[in-house]
């Protein structure tokens, strides 16, 4: 028995070693990349609350009570509840300066609390001193929160609370929010809106798209509660599946080869971008794109997956769809590899050339697929274009499934047959049966 294990470890261990390396030998290049593997995590996961302490905070509109001490009852509720792995820290921004100099005032926000394990009593008391005082440099504070949480292998979140829009800008705290996502610094930024202002909404929603957060509108006490604790939660949750970042190419040829996995990328208007997946006969690829419209887009607009042959020719394409959000446009696709598809397979460099697999390999050479996002999104007059757009990318290639083969009834002259002699035995077990109920109901 325990040789028995041991040779089937060892087997299972050799196949995997051919499945990770054979597409790079059979396509004579670099093994794919690789998504993050979703080992546990190295090191804890780091949060950062950025609060708005400008004037603003002053007014008494949520349950009759002020919006600063609202939130100062939410972040106590929230240092109470903290996981004991989670590192927080806490800035603030607007709560210092008393004059009109904005040069001044656009530079005040403050880390009051270090990221790192929490001395509970400790952070209470600093956020029990604040007052609501001067101006609202959101985008200087997301900058500076970004540089708190610092870098590391999973991803980090900032849960930013403000009541008003930003009063310093530049910088224009949605054009910082795109800085850090195009950085791929894994980094997530959660809004919440104490104020029902429009133009407020309107930003937040931005900052949060931009780097793939959620927006809520809190209106009241419970609500903003409950929500800085569930995004709190939410970080130690998903924290160790930020996906991988990769880059796209203009052409087929010079795309990463990708392994199955979650990548992240950035797209331009209208633009066309190629990754490459090898695929096995009888294996099946499936993928999936989504596109983040973290900026203001022309209300036309859709998003196209197509899987390629090297070559040119269109495999198959997939549909966008709505996922709930208008904010999000996806598409997905399946393709099969089969036993034909063998001739076509190609190293991807462009001479149209099949590699000649390596002697006494039985494997079948994979076919390298070219995947292909393009997008239809036209910018409104004043939308900058760069950075692109966010972008995730599905990837998994799996055994494939065909549909289970019915019963062949046959074609032409044998179908017409078949069906002629079905016709005649329904009639003649039809005709018996009513000439054996008409004698009985006359016996009867």
């Amino acid at each position: 028995m325990i040789n028995k294990r041991r040779w089937t470890t060892v087997f299972r261990g050799l196949l995997a070693a051919t499945v990770l390396v054979g597409p790079a030998v059979a396509l004579g290049g670099p093994a794919p990349a690789r998504a993050d593997e979703e080992n546990p995590a190295t090191e804890p996961p780091r949060v950062e609350l950025v609060l708005d302490v400008s004037g603003s905070m002053r007014a008494r509109d949520i349950d009759g009570r002020s919006r600063i001490s609202v939130a100062q009852q939410a972040f106590n509720e929230v240092v109470d509840a903290l996981p004991e792995e989670t590192q927080l820290g806490i800035r603030v921004l607007g709560a210092t300066y008393k004059g009109k100099d904005s040069k001044v005032g656009c530079q005040d926000t403050q880390q009051i609390v270090p990221v790192g394990r929490v001395d509970r009593a400790q952070a209470k008391a600093a956020v029990a001193t604040l007052r609501p005082t001067g101006f609202t440099p959101v985008g200087l504070a997301l900058r500076s929160a970004a540089a708190d949480l610092g870098t590391g292998a999973t991803a980090r979140r900032i849960v930013l609370i403000t009541d008003g829009e930003d009063t310093c800008a530049p910088p224009d705290p949605c054009e910082v929010a795109r800085e850090l996502a195009a950085q791929g610094t894994k980094l997530v930024v959660d809004t919440l809106g104490l104020a029902p202002d429009e133009k407020v909404r309107r930003q937040l929603l931005c900052i949060a798209g931009a780097t793939g957060g959620t927006y809520t509108a809190a209106q009241s006490a419970e609500e903003l509660t409950g929500r800085i604790k569930q995004l709190v939660d939410r970080a130690r949750d998903t924290y160790t599946a930020a996906p991988t970042v990769v880059g796209g190419s203009a052409r087929c040829p010079d795309a990463p080869l990708l392994a199955p996995g979650v990548y992240t990328d950035r797209e331009q208007f209208s633009e066309h971008r190629w990754y490459r997946v090898p695929v096995r006969p009888g294996q099946e690829l499936r993928a999936s794109v989504s596109i983040a419209l973290d900026r203001p887009v022309n209300p036309d607009h859709a998003v196209l997956l197509r899987a390629t042959a090297p070559d040119g020719r269109e495999l198959v394409r997939g549909v966008d769809a709505g996922s709930g959000r208008t904010d999000v446009v996806s598409a997905g696709l399946r393709w099969s590899a089969a036993a034909d598809d063998d001739a076509d397979a190609d190293d991807g460099d462009g001479d149209g050339e099949t590699p000649s697999p390596a002697a006494g390999d039985t494997a079948a050479a994979p076919t390298t697929v070219c995947l292909v996002v393009s997008n239809a999104f036209a910018p409104r007059p004043g939308t900058r274009a760069s950075p692109g757009m966010p972008i995730e990318l599905t990837v998994d290639v799996v055994a494939s499934s065909p549909d289970p083969g019915g019963p062949d009834l046959g074609r032409g002259w044998v179908l017409l047959l078949l069906l002629t002699l079905a016709g005649l035995v329904t009639g003649l077990v039809a005709g018996l049966l009513t000439r054996w109920w008409v004698a009985t109901w006359r016996e009867n």
